[in-house]
């Protein structure tokens, strides 16, 4: 993590997570939206919680109490402000980064793992007593597990209830809530607004979204990111990469489409991103840049496949991450001072799908394609080029038992290598290291990109320690500028 950020107006220092309440109200006072989604505020006078860049007016410091999730404001009582719509703010980038229990915990609720397993399952993965992750959260980020499940359960029914002319119904079970009671009650503490009520608020014009029939149909979302996004970069990758039958690249240079299939916990789904012209180029104002989104828009066979479909897309473009400490870091290095200025916001992609990343590593991108077509699912209805679901490990282990391939798929499908949103980095590196033939580049890689972790350096090769803890980025800055990236194949595709 950065230990120091400057603009203007606000310095900001962070350590450990731990950042003084008066540097926390300049920044809403200059509303900084670099801050969106790094803490919120609430208002005792009128029991509205915001983000950082709300327009509303400033309100007095003595008023004012701060809180590092929404999780932890709709917990004290507060309701989420209908103008700035807080929890829609981007994630906080330092639960991509951290890779303790806290962080993990907090990326496996967000894919829905409290909603699909309960906070047993959550601490069974994360090898710990329910009570322990209970404590432990709470002590964080101001709410426990299930608080944090309830309020991404809100996120997601005003998503549904402002996009789609589903049920009420159905929208509650879909998002997640046991019963309609409960459904009902959660949007009324948390908006202040009967269900009806939200979906007849739904925002004309930001974000500007139609209506779709049924998920089915397509859920139009905008996702958010802070801070300058390379878009033309990231989409550049993408294409190189895609897999036929599996994704897809379409369209002109700076207006392209990104469509891929998924396989999600319910079901599979279509889902596309756009790629946005003309945000590379934005720099941060006096109070910072605003930040913007991607559009895109989610084709699901179940809806209640929603959270984890979003959390596999902002993990695939990076879009919890906060380039403000990245660049500050590596644009102290000479080399890399001059990459990052022409591309600030660089961002370092993850992947949709950790299990099926690692196996496409290691097998390598001709093969990986002849796999989806010999074993991945074939999809109910083709949508354009897109015919299959990549393979899943128990199916691989079955059809090619043997070599590097085989050992991996055996040791995803019976869970002696976890590569998934709470897996601890370190456990998986070195069971992938573990299996026979494996390539220690290939293992890097699969770290850098399954796991999203931010700080890794390919074996061998002297990267700088100034580098860190950012140097899967500043690996991408050498890469997306056709420098030599130490210990890389100029051949390796994924």
């Amino acid at each position: 993590m950065s230990d120091f950020r400057r603009s203007h107006r606000v310095q900001w220092w962070r350590l450990e997570g731990v950042i003084d309440e008066d540097t926390r109200y300049e920044a809403v006072r200059s509303r900084d939206a670099r801050f969106d989604g790094e803490f919120f505020f609430a208002v005792e006078t009128t029991g509205i919680y915001c983000r950082p860049s709300c327009p509303a007016v400033t309100p007095r410091r003595r008023n004012v109490r701060f809180y590092p999730t929404a999780a932890a404001a709709q917990s004290a009582g507060f309701r989420a402000c209908r103008r700035c719509r807080p929890d829609a703010a981007p994630g906080s980038a330092e639960w991509n980064v951290r890779a303790d229990v806290v962080g993990r915990a907090m990326r496996m609720i967000k894919d829905g793992v409290v909603d699909r397993e309960g906070v047993g399952g959550l601490a069974v993965r994360l090898g710990y007593s329910a009570r322990q992750v209970q404590r432990q959260l709470t002590a964080e980020v101001g709410a426990g597990p299930v608080a944090l499940a309830r309020a991404q359960r809100a996120h997601t029914a005003r998503v549904l209830l402002q996009t789609t002319t589903l049920p009420v119904t159905e929208i509650a079970f879909a998002a997640g809530f046991a019963s309609v009671r409960q459904f009902n009650d959660t949007i009324r503490a948390v908006y202040a607004a009967t269900p009806s009520e939200l979906r007849a608020a739904a925002p004309r014009g930001v974000p500007a979204v139609r209506r779709v029939a049924a998920p089915s149909a397509g859920i139009p979302l905008r996702l958010a990111h802070r801070g300058p996004y390379q878009s033309t970069a990231v989409f550049d990758q993408f294409a190189r990469e895609a897999i036929r039958g599996v994704e897809e690249v379409e369209g002109a240079r700076g207006h392209r489409t990104y469509r891929r299939t998924l396989r999600l916990p319910y079901g599979t789904a279509v889902v596309a991103v756009d790629e946005r012209p003309g945000r590379a180029a934005s720099r941060p104002s006096t109070h910072g840049h605003r930040g913007g989104w991607l559009d895109a828009r989610l084709h699901l066979t179940d809806p209640r496949d929603l959270p984890s479909a979003v959390q596999r897309l902002r993990r695939l473009f990076d879009l919890d991450a906060d380039p403000y400490a990245v660049d500050e870091r590596l644009a102290a290095d000479p080399r890399l001072a001059p990459l990052v200025a022409a591309r600030p916001g660089l961002r370092s992609p993850g992947a949709a799908d950790p299990d099926e990343f690692a196996v496409r590593a290691v097998v390598g991108w001709g093969r990986a394609e002849e796999l989806v077509h010999r074993y991945g699912k074939v999809l109910d209805s083709p949508y354009g080029t897109l015919t299959h679901v990549f393979p899943e490990p128990a199916v691989l282990v079955e059809a090619e038992p043997h070599g590097t391939p085989g050992a991996l798929a055996t040791a995803l499908a019976d869970g002696t290598l976890r590569l998934d949103a709470g897996a601890d980095r370190d456990d998986a590196y070195d069971a992938l290291l573990a299996l026979p033939g494996m390539d220690p580049r290939v293992a890097a890689v699969i770290r850098t990109r399954a796991l999203g972790d931010p700080d890794v350096a390919p074996p061998g090769p002297d990267v700088p320690d100034a580098w860190r803890p950012w140097r899967s980025y500043a690996l991408q800055h050498l890469r997306t500028a056709g420098e030599p990236v130490p210990g890389e194949q100029e051949d390796h595709r994924s």
